[in-house]
C-alpha cells in the first residue's frame, strides 16, 4: 500500500514538472515572437565613384661580379644611371627614395664527366637595390614606368613594378559613404513603416559593413570577405552597407 502510494506521489510531481515545463516554453515562444515582430531592419548601401591623386611606381636593378666591391661599383654607376632617368624627366628628387642594397652571393654548380651533381663552389656576388617614386603627377609617372628602354640602353638591368594608385583623402570620403548609407538604410526603414501602418521608434542597434575598393566597373566579383582595397587601377569606385534595426512603437 505504502508503494502505491510513493508511486503516486511521484507520478503527480513528474505530471507537475511536465506542465510547469510547457508553460515556461510557451511563454518564452510568445516572448520571442512578440519581440520579434516589434522590430524593423534594414541595409543601405552608398557608392562613389573617384579617381586615385598618388601613384607609387617600384623598380629595382642589380650587378653581378666575382667581387662586391666590384658588383657595388656597378650598381652604384646604374643607381645614378637611374636617378638622371628620373629628374631628367619630370620627377623630382624629394619624390625618389632608393632602399638598401640587397647582397646575395651566387654559386656555380660543378658537375663530373659524367654529368652528375657533385657540389658547388662560390662564383661571385649579386647586388640588389630598389627605387620607390611616390608622385602626385600620375600622367608622367605612368609614362616613364612604361618606358625604360633608355635605361636598358646603358647597361641596366632595370625591373619594372606595375604602378600603384592610392586615394590621399580617403578617411573623408569613408566618412561621406557611411553618412549616405545610413540614411538609404533610414529611408528603406520609413518606407517599410509607412507601407505596413507602423510607428517607428528608438534605434535598437546598427552594423557597419567592410568597405570594398574596387576597381571601376569590375562589379561586385572583386568584393572581398574582409573587404576589397584596389591599388592597381586609378579609376575606381568606393562602397559601403549599413544595417539598422529599430523599435516599432
Amino acid at each position: 500500500m505504502e508503494q502505491k502510494k510513493n508511486s503516486w506521489v511521484s507520478a503527480l510531481i513528474i505530471g507537475v514538472c511536465v506542465v510547469i515545463s510547457c508553460v515556461a516554453l510557451a511563454c518564452g515562444l510568445s516572448n520571442f515572437r512578440s519581440g520579434s515582430q516589434h522590430i524593423i531592419s534594414a541595409t543601405g548601401s552608398a557608392s562613389v565613384d573617384f579617381d586615385a591623386d598618388l601613384i607609387i611606381w617600384r623598380g629595382s636593378f642589380s650587378a653581378t661580379d666575382y667581387s662586391s666591391k666590384d658588383a657595388y661599383a656597378t650598381l652604384k654607376s646604374n643607381a645614378s644611371e637611374v636617378k638622371n632617368y628620373l629628374t631628367g624627366n619630370g620627377v623630382a628628387e624629394d619624390e625618389i627614395v632608393f632602399n638598401s642594397v640587397d647582397i646575395r652571393r651566387t654559386y656555380r654548380e660543378i658537375y663530373d664527366d659524367e654529368g652528375k651533381y657533385i657540389g658547388s663552389e662560390p662564383e661571385g656576388y649579386e647586388l640588389t637595390q630598389s627605387v620607390v617614386v611616390t608622385s602626385t603627377n600620375m600622367d608622367n609617372v605612368e609614362k616613364i614606368s612604361r618606358d625604360i628602354s633608355s635605361l636598358l640602353e646603358k647597361g641596366v638591368e632595370f625591373t619594372s613594378d606595375t604602378p600603384e594608385y592610392y586615394y590621399s583623402d580617403l578617411d573623408a570620403l569613408k566618412l561621406d559613404l557611411i553618412e549616405k548609407a545610413t540614411q538609404n538604410a533610414k529611408e528603406r526603414v520609413d518606407i517599410m513603416a509607412r507601407n505596413s501602418g507602423a510607428k517607428i521608434g528608438k534605434l535598437k542597434n546598427s552594423n557597419l559593413g567592410v568597405f570594398q575598393i574596387t576597381a571601376q566597373n569590375s562589379g561586385t566579383s572583386t568584393y572581398s570577405y574582409d573587404g576589397a582595397f584596389d591599388t592597381g587601377s586609378r579609376h575606381k569606385t568606393a562602397t559601403i552597407t549599413v544595417h539598422l534595426d529599430y523599435d516599432l512603437k
